[in-house]
């Protein structure tokens, strides 16, 4: 009886082994989620209890097979803590491709480190991530996490796909909380794809995502977030910093957030209010009170980034960043908040979404969001807004990461949701003024006078810090249509007072113009031409969106090698459509000259997949006009 007790458990024990191997068999995935992708998702369940206003535990249990080097971001286990939140466990375990257990990887095993690095005032904000270096693929990770957090503000979203390439076998959120919370959701996008709410009571939620297959990356696609599901969770009764808060309406959150959370922050040294009056002076426009204090902010200090999800929302002290000279995102602005106090000039934190890709906070959905903070200056019945982060920016100028979207402006009185500056298509302009000869031999000299403005300035300001092989290989790739480009001298004038950039350069190639037998031809557009390729997709699926448009506008003067007359000039050229307009002219001169003229205005928009491949016609008109060619004839 003995034997066959032992008998049966060590069978028993064999079956339960190997069902659980047999579980992360690379095999055992089915082909369809294998296609496209370089992961697959076998599990990723959430469950999100939040037991009081001031207590929520968050346990994640990740199942992913890699199946190359490009897969290896999406295992995904990394965990942050602070003071309000703490780790009551982490470790992973490692399969092969045929299920058989490579490795055990407990907390001591996970690299543990500052979240933020050259700083000491953010000690305590850390993050534990996983740093597997397989020895062959594929291989599966199974990771496990549970954290305790007192900040209830915060509740993660559920992205069951959480990005291109990836596909997901099963993906759970379970939600618990008390019913007194005033807990809210917001779903997005879960058309075409097969997601079910399990449960939704006024304590609990549930929602299983299966069999999601992988989305191949489309250019000009729009941003994942804005294609892919996704939840967002919030409470009306929540807790942040160790401060109860509520979220029914934005002006109820922003004043307890104004109240709360910030009050107290701006306090500064009696020594550095005294100096900033002084370096103000007799000065009484706030607008000019507040260019002076903003140069002074960003000739003091340096930004440190903290990650998101890191440091809460309330900054860290005025008199802090004023000591040590640096700060995140909050610090920063909430120091150039409490100069502008000392002079008597209003302004207001605002907190947005950062990013060179626009995304808004959801106006309709009050609650803690965004990852970035600037200010707002109240400005004649609109607001100029500082990016104090950035030792560089122009003054109230928004740049890429920060135009054109929703923000929450956070005001005394309480929260307002507002657009941040929309630059207008004409506004973001590049002007080319320049001139070119071309020589007997076809070789060709010149220079040419670059403006830059609106959003196109971006783009441009910071190659004046470049180092010059860098700037070598700026310009090369620029000007990737002029073989044997050479670069003579360069002068870069940065109007910041008018937010203009303008790059003065000379250049020189030798056998630009091509000479077969008694002909010479060289392409008219050297200084400006569009030598992209918008990508034929076949049966394109994602819509496409132009982020931001712009118009180019070129005059070139040409000087054409003495003893050549024209063969063939390129006709005038016009195109306009829903996607912009294009005109090219070319006018003769006497004593062998040309003035060549472009102008291209290219619409921002969000379009459907159907229009994409108008799209791409219209720009493979443009290019091909870019390229046309005159052919001269040796007399």
């Amino acid at each position: 009886m003995k034997n066959l007790y032992c008998a049966l458990f060590f069978f028993l024990f064999t079956l339960v082994s190997v069902a659980q191997k047999g579980s992360y068999i690379v095999t055992s995935i089915a082909d369809s989620l294998k296609e496209n992708a370089n992961a697959v998702v076998r599990l990723n369940q959430i469950d999100i209890a939040i037991t009081s206003q001031r207590n929520m535990n968050i346990k994640t249990q990740r199942v992913v097979t890699v199946f190359n080097e490009k897969g290896l971001s999406d295992i995904d286990a990394y965990q942050y803590y602070d003071k309000s939140t703490s780790i009551k466990g982490i470790e992973a375990i490692a399969y092969d491709a045929f299920g058989n257990e490579i490795k055990k990887i407990k907390r001591k095993d996970f690299r543990d480190q500052s979240a933020v690095s050259g700083s000491t005032l953010f000690s305590d904000n850390r993050v534990v991530y996983l740093d597997y270096t397989p020895i062959s693929y594929p291989f599966t990770i199974i990771y496990n996490s549970e954290v305790e957090t007192s900040n209830t503000a915060f509740i993660p979203q559920w992205h069951p796909l959480r990005g291109y390439y990836l596909s997901v076998e099963k993906s759970v959120l379970n939600v618990t909380y008390p019913n007194n919370l005033g807990f809210k959701k917001k779903e997005f996008q879960f058309s075409n794809f097969n997601i079910q709410k399990t449960t939704d009571t006024d304590t609990s939620l549930s929602y299983a995502a299966t069999n999601i297959l992988a989305q191949k990356q489309e250019d000009y696609s729009p941003n994942f977030v804005d294609l892919f599901p996704r939840v967002m969770l919030g409470l009306e009764n929540f807790h942040l910093e160790g401060v109860d808060g509520t979220a029914t309406t934005w002006e109820a959150f922003g004043k307890w957030y104004g109240d709360k959370i910030l009050t107290g922050t701006t306090v500064l040294p009696e020594e550095t209010k005294a100096k900033i009056k002084t370096l103000v002076g007799d000065e009484k426009d706030p607008i000019k009170k507040a260019k002076i204090i903003y140069d002074y902010v960003q000739k003091k200090s340096r930004y440190v980034n903290i990650a998101v999800g890191i440091g809460g929302w309330k900054p860290m002290m005025a008199s802090d960043v004023d000591r040590l000279g640096y700060g995140d995102c909050k610090a920063l602005s909430n120091y150039t908040k409490a100069l502008l106090q000392a002079v008597d000039v209003p302004s207001y934190n605002t907190i947005l979404y950062g990013d060179r890709y626009k995304s808004n906070i959801q106006s309709d959905f009050v609650s803690m969001q965004g990852n970035h903070m600037i200010l707002a200056i109240p400005n004649g019945g609109k607001y100029t807004f500082l990016e104090c982060t950035s030792q560089d920016d122009p003054f109230g100028y928004q740049g890429t990461f920060t135009d054109d979207r929703d923000v929450l402006i956070v005001k005394p009185e309480g929260g307002e949701i507002v657009r941040t500056k929309i630059y207008d298509d004409k506004g973001n302009a590049q002007k080319d003024k320049g001139t070119y000869t071309i020589d007997e031999n076809g070789n060709f000299s010149g220079s040419v006078s670059i403006i830059s403005e609106g959003s196109q300035y971006s783009k441009k300001f910071g190659i004046e810090h470049l180092q010059p092989t860098e700037k070598e290989s700026h310009y090369k790739d620029y000007w990737d249509n002029i073989n044997n480009l050479k670069l003579g001298k360069i002068t870069f004038t940065n109007d910041k007072e008018n937010v203009r950039f303008t790059e003065d350069i000379q250049i020189s190639a030798i056998n630009y113009g091509t000479i077969t037998a008694n002909k010479m031809i060289f392409v008219m557009d050297a200084f400006n031409q569009y030598t992209g390729n918008v990508k034929r997709i076949r049966n394109r699926k994602s819509p496409f969106q132009i982020q931001r448009g712009y118009l180019d506008t070129d005059e070139i003067e040409i000087n054409l090698p003495a003893g050549f007359s024209i063969e063939f000039l390129p006709s005038n050229f016009e195109l306009k459509g829903k996607f912009g307009e294009y005109k090219t002219e070319i006018i003769k001169k006497e004593n062998n000259k040309l003035t060549y003229k472009r102008s291209m205005l290219l619409n921002k928009g969000k379009y459907s997949s159907k229009e994409y491949d108008e799209y791409r016609l219209f720009m493979e008109q443009v290019s091909k006009n870019d390229n046309a060619k005159i052919i001269l004839t040796k007399n």
